[in-house]
């Protein structure tokens, strides 16, 4: 996985941010200030930076151009929501933009793309007997290859990302095939029963009660 960077003033959006990034197997460092990010971003390895955009001292945008050297990619959060503020952000070369209040899923989703897009993120996830190949879309369980459907692998790339956070039925649908599904989440349980069954992850795929699912490993 990857180390990043939470530049966030609002010390409970900081402890929020950071506790879901380790669930999902993250390391991650803390700054509170602008001038205090930029520091440390001048002395150690950072993989991806979010970075409020109000802070005390340096603001968000005066941060982005003194790094702009290092060439980390940055998520800006930030409560300013004016197409002005957006566009500045972008300029500066911001990958992504995200307004406060937000929903953690959302957030990680995004800080996956981001890691993907720029080769950070783990190549593969070891589970026990499973490993997880992400850019061959290969499964290999006690170094034997095991055939999953696309949808499946899907599925299971979305778990993985997200591991030990419950996600419901509704939001599994989304976030594996791209879509809102209105209809029958029947599918999502029956793609859960294949990939218990062929990855043996019976206790490992673990049932949130009248919500859905997590997977739940150690970090």
């Amino acid at each position: 996985m990857a180390h990043i960077l939470v530049v966030e003033d609002e010390q409970p959006i900081s402890d929020l941010i950071t506790m879901n990034l380790k669930l999902v197997g993250h390391t991650y460092a803390k700054a509170y200030t602008g001038l205090e990010a930029a520091e440390m971003l001048e002395h150690g390895h950072t993989d991806l930076i979010l970075l409020d955009v109000m802070l005390p001292g340096l603001d968000g945008f005066t941060v982005m151009q003194r790094i702009a050297h290092l060439r980390i990619p940055v998520i800006l959060i930030t409560a300013k929501n004016a197409l002005a503020d957006r566009i500045k952000g972008f300029e500066l070369g911001a990958e992504d933009y995200i307004i406060k209040p937000f929903e953690m899923l959302e957030l990680l989703a995004r800080i996956n793309v981001v890691l993907r897009r720029n080769e950070q993120s783990a190549p593969a996830f070891i589970c026990d007997e499973v490993e997880v190949r992400f850019a061959e879309r290969k499964v290999m369980v006690d170094r034997q290859p095991v055939d999953l459907t696309a949808r499946e692998f899907e599925l299971l790339e979305v778990l993985i990302r997200n591991r030990n956070i419950a996600l419901s039925r509704e939001k599994l649908l989304e976030l594996a095939w791209g879509y809102d599904f209105a209809g029958d989440t029947r599918t999502v349980d029956v793609h859960i029963r294949q990939l218990r069954k062929k990855l043996g992850w019976e206790d490992t795929i673990r049932t949130v009660f009248k919500l859905g699912y997590r997977l739940e490993v150690e970090v």
